[in-house]
């Protein structure tokens, strides 16, 4: 369900909320992509909460358009909120959503995709965190502005048109200590089972296995 949480500038955004099931393991926040917080996202979330975590999917483009959720046929839309997004504002309500999970009592990663994904390395650098798991980092080159205080792995599809070879392996570069995972064959957005063009199963299940493990061990 939806919960409203308010920033350290006053900000107020709307997060969704899974609450774990069965043993508590700890939490995560679930970053979006450019489409908001869509029904995939809270699949995502429940996902997750089954598994044993308190999940939390905050509203990043509450600060533009409250409860804005943009179909995946309208990506320019999408893409144009985002490019409008501060990084700074965007990342106190990140913030405020892991401050959330954590006053439950444990530690707390976080997940992003697509926009999200570049979000979560930035989470890395910034926040109290126990680890972060970009999939399909997008502008990577954005993030390369100060080291990781936190555990990274990322998932990339070979065949992803957003992030061009070069650019993953200048981001590989910059952070050697980022655990990198690639799929051969998959590409932009491969997780996303809302999207059949782009979906892949096998690539998408591996990707969030090796997910649970490297939360788990980081927890």
């Amino acid at each position: 369900m939806f919960t409203e949480l308010t920033a350290s500038d006053g900000h107020s955004f709307d997060c969704w909320i899974e609450d774990a099931t069965g043993k508590r393991r700890g939490g995560i926040v679930i970053l979006q992509e450019i489409f908001g917080v869509t029904d995939q996202l809270k699949g995502v979330a429940a996902r997750y909460a089954a598994k044993g975590f308190d999940v939390a999917v905050p509203a990043l483009f509450d600060r533009h358009e409250k409860g804005a959720v943009i179909p995946f046929s309208d990506a320019p839309r999408g893409r144009d909120m985002m490019l409008a997004s501060d990084l700074d504002t965007t990342m106190l309500d990140a913030k405020a959503a892991v401050e959330a999970l954590a006053a439950r009592g444990g530690k707390v990663a976080v997940i992003g995709f697509c926009w999200g994904g570049g979000l979560a390395i930035r989470a890395a650098q910034v926040l109290d965190i126990a680890c972060a798991v970009p999939f399909y980092a997008t502008r990577l080159d954005s993030y390369q502005i100060a080291p990781l205080k936190a555990p990274v792995m990322a998932h990339f599809g070979t065949e992803d048109s957003h992030v061009p070879p070069e650019m993953l392996q200048a981001a590989r570069e910059y952070f050697p200590e980022m655990e990198v995972h690639t799929y051969d064959g998959a590409g932009h957005a491969f997780a996303n089972d809302a999207r059949p063009a782009a979906y892949d199963k096998e690539a998408a299940e591996t990707a969030h296995a090796r997910t649970e493990a490297f939360i788990a061990a980081h927890m």
